[in-house]
């Protein structure tokens, strides 16, 4: 597997970006590739895998991700403002609420199942939680923390993990929200499904 990751300027930060609020999110899945420049791109990380190629992109406390097998897409999109995506190749679409499941089928094999979570807490519990990920995750690639949007000494912050399979990519993010202190935790897997073997006569 090759990989790399990608570290935008620092004026992407500031460019045109505005605070963002968990009940403004919207997740999108497409089954299509979307422009980067629809997007205030943090940080990017591509993956290549024999049979599939993945790219994250974290876009301030929401993030993007597209998996690539021959010439089909999936692309996993948590967006603030929808209504100026394109409509064209949308699988399906939701309001962030509690929690929720969705698992969706497409030609070709590849099949993605979704579990997201909206976790509200209490003044008490909220920064420690909030540290325990910020330690677990600052040294990691896909981390950044928004230092201006600090609330009470605690930074919004966005982090994505990923495990690369032979047929399968996991994609794990967890946004935080300290001013609203709640945590929105996404787990996704795309399912590649296995080759197709000829049969031998």
């Amino acid at each position: 597997m090759r990989s790399s990751t990608n570290y935008l300027p620092e004026d992407a930060v500031e460019r045109g970006q505005t605070k963002q609020r968990v009940e403004e999110l919207q997740f999108c899945l497409y089954q299509r590739a979307l422009h980067p420049e629809l997007f205030h791109i943090h940080r990017v990380k591509r993956i290549e895998q024999a049979r599939y190629q993945a790219e994250i992109w974290v876009t301030g406390l929401a993030h993007v991700v597209m998996v690539q097998c021959g010439d089909q897409i999936l692309t996993e999109l948590i967006a603030e403002e929808p209504e100026l995506l394109p409509k064209a190749g949308l699988a399906t679409s939701f309001r962030f609420r509690g929690e929720r499941d969705h698992a969706q089928s497409f030609n070709g094999g590849m099949k993605y199942i979704l579990s997201t979570q909206v976790e509200r807490m209490t003044p008490q519990l909220f920064p420690a939680t909030h540290r325990d990920y910020v330690h677990y995750a600052q040294n990691r690639e896909l981390f950044v923390s928004f230092d201006d949007w600090a609330h009470d000494g605690l930074a919004p912050f966005s982090f994505t993990d990923f495990d690369a399979r032979d047929h399968e990519f996991h994609v794990h993010a967890f946004h935080a929200y300290p001013e609203e202190m709640t945590l929105l935790k996404t787990q996704s897997i795309f399912e590649i499904g296995k080759p197709r073997i000829s049969p031998v006569w």
